[in-house]
C-alpha cells in the first residue's frame, strides 16, 4: 500500500521487485516535475493568475454576459497574457475562421452568385490585425485613445494568420470583401491601408472607416449605417460577417450569419 502525505513528498511502497522498479522510475519523474514546478511561474504551465476565475471570466466576456468592462482583471493580466501568446488564442481563432470557411462553401453550392453580389463584411482591429503587443505592453489596462493611435499610425499591426487565410478563402472562391473598422479616416486612413496591404489584405473591395460625420456614435450604430448603405443601397448579400467584439456583429443587417474572433484584451460597447 502507499501512504502519501503531500503534494511532492516521496511514497513508500511494499510491493514485488519489478513493481518496485517501476515505482522508482515514477518517484524520479515526479520528483524532478515538482523541482521545476516549485521554481516556474504559474502562467508557464497554461494558467496565468487565478485559473477557474478568469477561464469563467473569458467565458462571460465571449459569450457576451460580461459588458462595460474597462480593463482586464487585475488578477487575470497573467492569464490573458498566456492565453494571447502561447497558442490558444491563435487555434481558437483558426477554428472560428475555419467556420467561416466552411459555411461559406455551403453558399450557392461554393458558388458566388452571377451578379456578384454576395458579400462579406470583415472588422480589422483584432480581426485582420493584431493589436496584442500594444495591449500587452500597456497590461490590458483601460482604452487610451492618444496612445492607441499613436500605435495604430505606425502601422506596424501583426496579421493574424487564420483571417488571413480566410480573407484569401473567401476572395479565391469569388466573395466580395468588405472590411469595415471604427478607425478615423483622416488620422488613419494611410497607415491602416498600408498595414492591410503589408500583411497581406490586398484586393479586398473597400476599405470603410469613420469619417467626421461618424465622429463619437457607437460602433454598433457605425457599423448598422455601413452594413445597411451595402445592403439596402449598394444591393449587396451579406453572406457572413466576422468581428472580434459583439458591437461588430449588432444592429441592422448583420447578415445571414456572424462570426465571433475571441477577444479578451479589451471590450467596445
Amino acid at each position: 500500500m502507499a501512504a502519501a502525505r503531500g503534494r511532492c513528498e516521496l511514497v513508500t511502497i511494499t510491493t514485488t521487485p519489478l513493481a518496485a522498479a517501476y515505482a522508482f522510475c515514477f518517484l524520479i519523474m515526479t520528483s524532478l516535475l515538482c523541482y521545476v514546478a516549485e521554481g516556474t511561474p504559474a502562467w508557464f504551465w497554461g494558467g496565468g493568475g487565478d485559473d477557474p476565475y478568469c477561464l469563467t471570466w473569458r467565458v462571460m466576456v465571449e459569450a457576451n454576459n460580461a459588458k462595460g468592462w474597462r480593463a482586464v482583471p487585475p488578477q487575470c493580466v497573467a492569464y490573458v497574457a498566456t492565453y494571447m501568446a502561447w497558442g490558444q488564442y491563435h487555434r481558437d481563432v483558426a477554428a472560428v475562421a475555419g467556420q467561416a470557411a466552411a459555411y461559406a462553401t455551403q453558399i450557392n453550392n461554393n458558388a458566388p452568385a452571377a451578379d456578384g453580389l454576395d458579400a462579406w463584411v470583415l472588422d480589422v482591429d483584432d480581426t485582420c490585425l493584431s493589436n496584442h503587443p500594444y495591449y500587452q505592453a500597456k497590461q490590458f489596462g483601460p482604452y487610451d485613445p492618444a496612445a492607441f493611435k499613436t500605435w495604430a499610425s505606425r502601422g506596424v499591426c501583426p496579421g493574424i494568420p487564420a483571417v488571413q487565410w480566410l480573407f484569401q478563402t473567401l476572395k479565391g472562391r469569388g466573395f466580395r470583401v468588405f472590411l469595415v473598422t471604427g478607425r478615423d479616416e483622416d488620422t488613419l486612413g494611410p497607415s491602416t491601408a498600408a498595414n492591410l496591404l503589408a500583411t497581406g489584405f490586398s484586393g479586398y473591395d473597400r476599405l470603410i472607416m469613420r469619417g467626421a460625420a461618424q465622429r463619437g456614435v457607437s460602433s454598433v450604430v457605425f457599423k448598422s449605417g455601413v452594413r445597411k448603405q451595402l445592403a439596402e443601397e449598394e444591393g449587396y448579400r451579406i453572406r457572413g460577417n466576422v468581428g472580434d467584439q459583439w458591437s461588430d456583429l449588432q444592429g441592422c443587417c448583420v447578415g445571414d450569419r456572424v462570426f465571433k474572433v475571441p477577444n479578451p484584451m479589451y471590450y467596445v460597447p
